[in-house]
């Protein structure tokens, strides 16, 4: 029966005309091809820069971190705050927030545009490996035959990145070059406040081997900042260079070991492992080791903090690094044996006071939210142990002589801050140059014992900071010096 109705309806067919059955055999291959097409770009995802589909740049975006927007004063810092903080911790998608909101690009956030600051986030963004590490290593055919990612999350940070290069691109091929400097400084302050991490990240960026943001060698967005070639076959293509953002950062062997080494001065067996993996991949690294500890050993971050500038929108640039590590925090633990009084000459030199108090019941609670204003702190009025610290630090880079010897002093004992000979020996040195006394006499001290590779031996050297010390009044070294002539003179009348 059922052999029957089949016979009947394939009789009905051949009985159609020729045409017909053409048409309709054409119709049947042009709908099979085209569900094909849409189930390859239905798995393509959010875009992998290959896809055909895009429409914009926010077309193939990743989700980004939940923020106010609002363009409401208050609101706004306290959304610029809270990205700053996930930033300063390397959240990936809270850096690409705000080398966005600084760029100005939204209605809502004119007011903060800063080309600096947008680029220093964009960047830090691009060096992020929580933008390129694979999530899935497994790949897929996809649309026109090419290889794709099988993750939609690999697809969509891979367009994120893109776009971060053209942003970047853009915002450093219109600066100066003092201010392609200041992003340099920016960048390399935050990544030394991540510790062992930034550091490598520092030394991916140095590192020649490397893409030109420290990513793998065949990563496309950083093939196509380079200008290099993509594809294969007739797909081959040059991509156009992005000359600024590719040269921000110059490769070099020296540098990229050294930020290696600085990886395992913070006591971290993964960069001890990396470093020697360094010195063996090139005859020439290795021998370099001595050069780049001598310098290691002077190396300070271009900040003491990062820089609390007052921009025209209002919205200071808020410091959200925070101690990491024990040391820090032993450190931080001790701020209360300096006397306060030297945190109160600090906030009366920035002009937070006018009288120095010497004690901290002395403070008003207002004067606390003067300081944590300019700092870009929350205005809460209690005088935290980080805020002493930077109220010294702050008073000391606009150029209190006393506040540098204060905070030198502090770096050579550990009291605020870990022990750190080099930013101790940096601070001595500077206010030395404005003629305090207390940092000459220092300064004599460091080179008459050669202090931890800081400071070479010298005898010679220490003698005349010493005299200059006591020239310039300072008590003990005005003792020394009548003592070493005392001494002199006695040698001068002992008879021959």
């Amino acid at each position: 029966m059922v052999g029957h109705g089949e016979g009947q309806r394939e009789a009905r067919r051949q009985a159609r005309p020729t045409a017909l059955r053409r048409r309709e055999g054409r119709a049947a291959t042009r709908g099979a091809a085209l569900s094909l097409l849409v189930a390859s770009a239905l798995l393509a995802g959010c875009g992998s820069g290959q896809t055909p589909w895009r429409r914009g740049e926010t077309a193939n975006a990743c989700p980004r971190p939940a923020a106010n927007t609002d363009g409401e004063f208050n609101a706004q810092e306290q959304g610029l705050r809270a990205l700053r903080r996930a930033g300063f911790r390397g959240d990936f998608f809270a850096q690409l927030e705000l080398g966005l909101r600084y760029s100005g690009a939204r209605a809502t956030d004119k007011n903060i545009e800063d080309a600096i600051e947008s680029a220093t986030w964009t960047a830090m963004a691009l060096g992020n490996d929580q933008g390129y590490a694979p999530i899935n290593r497994v790949e897929r055919q996809g649309v026109f035959g090419r290889l794709k990612s099988l993750s939609r999350y690999d697809d969509c940070r891979a367009w994120e990145r893109k776009v971060a290069y053209d942003r970047l691109e853009t915002l450093l091929s219109r600066m100066t070059r003092d201010e392609q400097e200041q992003v340099r400084d920016r960048i390399i302050y935050v990544l030394s406040t991540q510790g062992a991490e930034g550091f490598r990240t520092l030394a991916r960026l140095h590192d020649g081997l490397y893409g030109p943001f420290g990513e793998p060698q065949d990563n496309a967005e950083g093939k196509s900042a380079s200008g290099r070639k993509d594809g294969v076959g007739r797909d081959a293509r040059w991509a156009a260079a992005r000359p600024a953002s590719v040269s921000l950062f110059q490769r070099n062997d020296v540098d990229a070991y050294l930020f290696n080494y600085l990886a395992t001065q913070t006591g971290d067996v993964g960069a001890y492992v990396l470093l020697k993996d360094f010195e063996r991949s090139s005859p020439t690294r290795a021998r370099q080791g001595s050069l780049v500890e001598a310098k290691a050993r002077r190396w300070i971050p271009p900040y003491e903090f990062y820089p609390n500038e007052a921009p025209a929108s209002g919205v200071p640039f808020s410091d959200e690094s925070r101690p990491q590590g024990d040391a820090f925090e032993i450190a931080l633990s001790r701020i209360h044996e300096l006397p306060f009084v030297h945190v109160g000459r600090a906030l009366r030199f920035l002009g937070v006071v006018s009288t120095a108090p010497e004690f901290r019941d002395q403070l008003a609670g207002r004067d606390v939210q003067t300081l944590e204003a300019l700092l870009g702190h929350p205005m809460d009025g209690d005088l935290s142990a980080l805020e002493k610290v930077r109220a010294v630090q702050l008073a000391a880079v606009n150029g209190s002589s006393e506040a540098q010897l204060v905070l030198a002093v502090m770096y050579s004992e550990g009291i605020g801050v870990p022990v750190d000979y080099a930013r101790a020996f940096h601070w001595y040195s500077v206010a030395d140059r404005q003629g305090n006394a207390e940092a000459k006499f220092a300064m004599s001290t460091f080179f008459a014992l050669g202090v931890a590779g800081v400071a070479d031996q010298n005898k010679a050297q220490s003698v005349a900071y010493r005299l200059d010390s006591a020239l310039a009044g300072f008590g003990p070294s005005a003792h020394r010096l009548r003592a070493v002539l005392a001494q002199v003179s006695r040698a001068e009348r002992r008879p021959s």
